[in-house]
C-alpha cells in the first residue's frame, strides 16, 4: 500500500515538473518571437470627407505613450466626425478638436474601459525640450506630432504645463520646420496620401491676417475627419499614462489670492 502511495506521489511530482517545464517553455516562446519577430508599426488610417485618404505610421519606439494614446482614441471612435480646424500652407495642419475650434478635450472614458465619462485628461510630452531625449523625431514633412498648449508668454514658470497638456489635438507637417524640432511629441509620418495633405493645408480659411479676433487659419468649410482607425498588427499597445490636465483658470485664482494677501 505504502509503495502504491509512493508511486502516485512521484506520479503526481512528474506531472507538476512537466508542466512547468512546458510553462517556461512557453512563456520563453512568447518572449522569443517578441524580439526576433518583425512586427510592423502601427499604422493609422485617416479617411477626410471629400478629400481622401492619410495613412501614417506611428513610432511606438521614440514616443510610447503617445502612441498608445492615440490607438486609443482612434480606434475608441473618438476622430470621427471631428474636423481639421486650423490650416496653414507650408507650414501643417491641424486636427482632432472635441468642439471644433481649438478647444474640448477627451475624458477618461475614451481611452480606458469604465473611465469617467467627465474627467479629462493629459499626457506628459515626450520631446526633447520636455527631458523626453528618445525621441529624435524632426518636425519634417509628413510628420504627424501632438499639439500642446503654450503658457510659456503668461509666464515662463507655466512651459512645463504646456509641454504636458497635450490629449487628443494633432497636427500633420505640410513641409519642413526646423524651428520646433525638439518642442512637440512627433509620434509617426505619412506614408501614403502626403497629396491629401496639400490639399487640406491650402483650403480656404476666414482669414490669414493674425491681428484679427477671430477666424485666423480657420477654413470656411473645415475638412470633416470620417474615421481614424489604427491597425496594431495584434499588438497591445495598452492604457495611456495620464496627468491631471492644468487649469489657468485655477492658477490665475490662485495666484491673485496670493498677490492679494501680500
Amino acid at each position: 500500500m505504502s509503495n502504491k502511495k509512493e508511486m502516485i506521489l512521484r506520479g503526481i511530482g512528474m506531472l507538476v515538473i512537466v508542466l512547468l517545464i512546458v510553462g517556461i517553455a512557453y512563456v520563453s516562446y512568447g518572449v522569443y518571437q517578441k524580439y526576433t519577430q518583425n512586427i510592423p508599426n502601427p499604422v493609422a488610417t485617416i479617411e477626410v470627407q471629400d478629400y481622401g485618404t492619410i495613412k501614417v505610421e506611428l513610432y511606438p519606439d521614440m514616443a510610447p505613450n503617445t502612441v498608445a494614446n492615440f490607438i486609443r482614441l482612434a480606434n475608441n471612435g473618438y476622430y470621427n466626425g471631428l474636423t481639421f480646424h486650423r490650416t496653414i500652407p507650408d507650414f501643417m495642419i491641424q486636427g482632432g478638436s472635441k468642439n471644433g475650434d481649438g478647444t474640448g478635450s477627451p475624458t477618461l472614458s475614451n481611452i480606458q474601459d469604465g473611465g469617467s465619462e467627465t474627467e479629462t485628461y493629459a499626457i506628459e510630452g515626450e520631446f526633447i525640450a520636455n527631458g523626453y531625449e528618445e525621441n529624435t523625431l524632426k518636425m519634417e514633412r509628413g510628420v504627424i506630432a501632438m499639439a500642446r498648449s503654450d503658457y510659456s508668454d503668461i509666464s515662463s514658470a507655466l512651459t512645463e504645463e504646456g509641454y504636458n497638456s497635450a490629449s487628443a489635438q494633432f497636427f500633420i507637417m505640410q513641409a519642413d520646420n526646423t524651428n520646433i524640432d525638439g518642442l512637440y511629441a512627433g509620434f509617426g509620418k505619412v506614408i501614403e496620401g502626403l497629396e491629401v495633405v496639400d490639399a487640406i493645408a491650402n483650403v480656404e480659411v476666414v482669414t490669414r491676417d493674425e491681428s484679427a479676433t477671430e477666424g485666423v487659419d480657420k477654413p470656411v468649410n473645415p475638412p470633416v475627419i470620417t474615421s481614424i482607425s489604427v491597425e496594431t498588427y495584434g499588438v497591445d499597445y495598452g492604457v495611456p499614462e495620464t496627468r491631471e490636465p492644468f487649469s489657468y483658470y485655477d492658477w490665475l485664482m490662485e495666484n491673485y489670492s496670493t498677490l492679494s494677501a501680500e
